[in-house]
């Protein structure tokens, strides 16, 4: 009897019904895309780059929920990041929480390299990688909200992907040039260098974006 109350824990643990649960893919929320459109910043709009979002999330076992891209758009009918992602929180593909409202997410969020993971569960690439893929395409100022009419901070709205114009990233992994809040800011840190899938890479990106499910 005494040898099996000092049964070691990891033999409890083993147990059957002991075991921690792990998270099932439909709990998660949000994701950072593992690939982009290939085509640079030329998403397809809103509309191609939510049906980006919802196709990976599908492939890893998340398909049943509303899936929006956090991008903004300019010009007439503007559209704000924070305005189509839902009300929070959410949770990365290991459960765990990045911001638990649309307020947090744009105040002190727990958006990290650790926690800003791909639909798989993955890291992404950040600062001090290779490649660099620590640029991820907003279109949105620090607030979520979109740049005015102007010099393009969208690439046409996410329809464009040639050498003019520009895209506003962020930087997923918090890190950059200097130690100054842009650097820092995972949704405004600087303009990319052209709209093409070159020109991405080249400033440390991949066309990569930030997806939250609306419900």
């Amino acid at each position: 009897m005494r040898g099996l109350l000092m049964l070691p824990v990891a033999a409890l643990l083993a147990t059957p019904g002991l075991e921690a649960k792990a998270q099932s893919p439909a709990e998660m929320t949000f994701f950072v895309t593992s690939v982009g459109s290939g085509r640079g910043a030329d998403l397809g709009g809103l509309e191609g780059a939510d049906a980006h979002c919802g196709r990976l999330a599908a492939a890893a076992g998340a398909g049943n929920r509303t899936w929006r891209a956090y991008l903004s758009t300019q010009g007439a009918n503007a559209v704000n990041a924070r305005d189509r992602i839902g009300r929070g929180p959410w949770r990365n593909a290991q459960g765990t929480v990045i911001a638990s409202s649309v307020a947090e997410l744009h105040g002190q969020n727990n958006l990290t390299k650790q926690t800003a993971l791909n639909e798989r569960g993955a890291m992404v690439n950040g600062r001090g990688d290779t490649p660099n893929q620590h640029d991820i395409l907003t279109g949105s100022q620090p607030d979520g909200t979109a740049f005015p009419p102007g010099e393009d901070r969208t690439c046409r709205n996410w329809s464009y992907g040639g050498p003019d114009g520009a895209a506003m990233v962020g930087h997923h992994d918090r890190m950059g040039l200097r130690d100054d809040a842009p650097s820092r800011s995972w949704n405004t840190s600087h303009p990319s260098r052209g709209c093409t899938q070159e020109g991405l890479v080249s400033t440390g990106g991949a066309g990569l974006f930030y997806c939250f499910a609306a419900n």
